[in-house]
């Protein structure tokens, strides 16, 4: 952050939880935005109710993420089933917790690390929607991939709920569910920087370049 100002940026950072952001998983990250000019700007407040994990679990799940029947008889020796469904958690110690949410996906933590009722993996979806990525989210690679991705990604409501923030303070209003800067328009085109490439054969309106710098980590 001292690094940020020496530099010009008016910065601050804030740690958000995705529980905040209506997503059934623990995970928290920080995030830091910065405005080279002056601006009047607003951190979300979150709050947004968690979506439950019977509207995140698939319904039919393929025979291969299932554990082993050794793996599941050892959780179920410590806990039990419950009748809303929940995702079981294992730490490095060994001890064994069940929550309605996800603890942090991790694209190299083990794979029995979390568990749906105790029995079974999460599958790739599964995880996307963890992290708030709709279903018509394209799922290109193998299943190890999409893991990782999804391990590594930040929570798409989280992101989405700062962005609004550092626009509004970029004078931007939204329309019809797309941000547009109000002094011009832009015909209704989003667009953050100059330098973005355009078609040759097609005339673009000049773009205003916002000051604004977004983080997460």
């Amino acid at each position: 952050m001292e690094t940020l100002r020496e530099i010009g940026y008016q910065a601050d950072f804030r740690v958000f939880n995705a529980l905040k952001f209506g997503l059934p998983q623990k995970r928290e990250r920080v995030f830091i935005v910065g405005f080279l000019k002056p601006s009047l700007f607003d951190w979300p407040v979150g709050g947004t109710p968690m979506k439950p994990l019977s509207e995140v679990l698939e319904k039919r799940v393929p025979e291969r993420f299932f554990a082993s029947e050794y793996i599941r008889e050892r959780r179920w020796s410590v806990l039990k089933p419950t009748k809303e469904p929940t995702i079981w958690h294992e730490n490095k110690g060994g001890h064994i917790s069940a929550y309605p949410f996800s603890c942090a996906l991790r694209a190299g933590a083990s794979y029995n690390y979390l568990l749906v009722n105790g029995e079974r993996r999460l599958t790739p979806r599964e995880m996307l929607r963890l992290q708030g990525f709709p279903d018509s989210y394209k799922i290109v690679c193998n299943e190890t991939q999409t893991r990782k991705q999804a391990g590594n990604s930040v929570p798409v409501t989280v992101v989405e709920a700062v962005l609004r923030k550092v626009f509004e303070a970029s004078i931007w209003q939204e329309t019809n569910g797309i941000y547009n800067q109000q002094f011009p328009t832009m015909n209704g085109q989003m667009r953050l920087l100059d330098k973005s490439k355009s078609n040759a054969n097609t005339k673009t309106p000049k773009r205003r370049k916002i000051s604004a710098s977004v983080s997460a980590k």
